[in-house]
């Protein structure tokens, strides 16, 4: 049986604010969605329709209609904010899918766009380009046209998309395999001489339509796109803490699509931490266990980078004790750097959130620091 949130966790999730939703005020997000939506019907002219639903989902709709194994490792609850047994967090927007097909299915169109866009909850590492509570969005053009929806139909979507909300940029896609496609791509931009990942997308599964009560007649495409990146891509946000700034010079700014001006830096203060973990932990792990300690202070959190990682089993005796470690987990060189965005970390209060960190990662039964700087 999968861990379930505490009434208090609900709660602090619950009480997030997405930054999509008209009903909690104006956001730069609902730009970048409704230009992607109207893209797409300037193309098409289909009929739109919106499918928000709510944060908590069935299990059965975030995963086994969309397609998802039983045995799928992206249902453990390290990944899953299990709300019960039947009910969990979102994980994706493409959860809201399944809801919005069914009410396809019972009030027919012949050629429609459906658009779930909203916050979700994902294991996530710590850094300047993630969040364990990013906004996403699902567009799915579902018609009953004679001709089937093909790969050409994809890269017309893909292409009205990525010149609609990032004019002249390039883009290029690779094969990625989703239980919810077929011909599934990831579709990727280049800016400054990387490559970033936009969306991904493919052909809507046939099995996804027909759990849905869609019979063969339909098809579709199915897209998703990370909202938060698109922002920051097209304004030049560094940071994704900015798009939820509440300090006013910054959240004036995330009301349009001008190009952001950045406001005087804070300065950085460094901690390196020693930590013993479990040997299959990642950083997608540690930065969980960070935001679950810190609750709303882990905003001032900017990064925590694993620099090093060596199996305890290899360590000297010595270094075991100082740890309280066990030969079956390994030792981890964290690098965590604190700045608030709003204002100046004094080093006491930097070591307060360095302990707390701490605390929330290190598994050994001693506590000894590697490095104050």
């Amino acid at each position: 049986m999968p861990a379930h949130l505490s009434p208090a966790q609900l709660a602090r999730d619950l009480s997030i604010r997405d930054l999509t939703d008209p009903a909690a005020g104006p956001h730069a997000l609902q730009l970048v969605l409704n230009h992607a939506v109207e893209a797409l019907t300037n193309r098409w002219g289909c009929e739109v329709r919106w499918c928000r639903g709510e944060r908590t989902v069935t299990v059965e709709d975030n995963y086994d209609n969309l397609g998802y194994r039983p045995d799928d490792i992206t249902r453990d609850a390290r990944y899953t904010r299990y709300v019960d047994d039947q009910r969990m967090l979102r994980s994706h927007s493409s959860a809201l899918i399944p809801a919005a097909l069914r009410v396809l299915a019972a009030d027919p169109a012949d050629d429609v766009l459906l658009v779930c866009p909203g916050l979700v909850y994902r294991r996530d590492s710590i850094d300047r380009l993630h969040t364990g509570t990013p906004h996403q969005l699902d567009l799915w053009r579902i018609t009953r046209r004679p001709a089937p929806m093909t790969t050409d139909d994809l890269d017309g979507m893909v292409t009205t998309l990525v010149e609609g909300l990032l004019p002249g940029a390039k883009h290029r896609h690779e094969d990625r395999v989703h239980p919810y496609t077929l011909s599934g791509r990831q579709v990727d931009v280049y800016r400054d001489g990387e490559r970033i990942e936009v969306a991904e997308c493919g052909l809507a599964h046939p099995k996804v339509l027909e759990r849905a009560g869609l019979d063969a007649s339909w098809s579709g495409l199915a897209l998703g796109m990370g909202l938060d990146r698109m922002l920051m891509l097209l304004k030049g946000i560094p940071d994704i803490r900015i798009l939820r700034s509440t300090e006013a010079s910054v959240a004036a700014q995330m009301t349009d699509l001008t190009p952001y001006r950045a406001v005087s830096a804070m300065p950085a203060i460094r901690r390196d931490l020693s930590v013993a973990v479990d040997r299959d932990d990642l950083a997608e792990d540690l930065g969980d266990r960070v935001r679950d300690a810190l609750g709303p202070d882990a905003d001032c959190v900017e990064t925590v980078e694993i620099l090093s990682q060596t199996p305890c089993a290899e360590l000297p005796p010595q270094a075991l004790e100082r740890l309280g470690a066990r030969p079956d987990q390994k030792n981890v060189l964290l690098k965590v750097v604190l700045r608030h965005l709003d204002g100046t970390l004094i080093d006491h209060d930097a070591n307060l959130f360095r302990d707390r960190v701490y605390a929330a990662v290190h598994q050994g039964s001693a506590h000894q620091w590697a490095t104050v700087s």
